[in-house]
């Protein structure tokens, strides 16, 4: 329906964002992680997912293409609606959240106002397997290509980028990989290994 709206930004209040787009606002659900990119009065744009219901027209919009495709990964999750995939994005950045469902981080999940601990596991389960692949989480919050080291989604490139999150630099990361047995190390694993040497360094 829409791909994105580019206009003012004349509302924010919990839980939505209004654009202003040619004198119509629009109404947007919004996660805390996009309202924390936004600034009322200025010019912003966001990526949008329609959800038409016979008694309903929602919009929700977010501030890259990353946090759109996760929140779609989400709601393809039995029994994760859209309010809970919010609610999870509203306490993770999309990259914590790749991190945790990589590396099966069900305590960081069940963070989310009514999310549990048995979805947190059904949203690990069905998503660890293609998050790497089909999900764009390094990119920056406007969608700006991914660096070349996590383009391929590689189970050292997605450990690399995990250890990135964690504070540590990209040479840190590799470095602490090299010597891996990443063809029969999961990522989970690697960033086991990378941790590990990061401490006894």
């Amino acid at each position: 329906m829409f791909y994105y709206l580019n206009g003012k930004i004349t509302v924010l209040d919990a839980g939505l964002a209004v654009v202003d787009c040619a004198g119509v606002g629009y109404a947007c659900h919004c996660s805390s992680y996009t309202q924390s990119q936004l600034r009322l009065g200025e010019e912003h744009r966001l990526y949008t997912h329609v959800n038409v219901k016979e008694d309903a027209f929602d919009i929700y919009g977010f501030s890259g293409r990353e946090e759109l495709r996760l929140f779609e990964a989400l709601t393809g999750v039995t029994g994760v609606g859209p309010a809970s995939a919010l609610a999870i994005l509203s306490v993770l950045s999309p990259d914590q959240l790749t991190l945790a469902i990589m590396t099966g981080d069900e305590k960081s999940i069940t963070r989310a106002k009514g999310v549990g601990a048995k979805s947190a596991k059904r949203i690990i389960l069905e998503l660890k397997d293609k998050i790497g692949g089909t999900l764009d989480f390094s990119a920056g919050p406007e969608g700006a290509p991914a660096p070349a080291a996590y383009a391929d989604g590689s189970r050292v490139a997605l450990a690399t980028a995990a250890l990135a999150e964690l504070g540590y630099s990209q040479s840190e990361a590799a470095s602490a990989l090299k010597g891996a047995d990443a063809e029969h190390m999961s990522v989970e694993e690697l960033v086991r290994y990378g941790l590990r040497a990061m401490v006894m360094k």
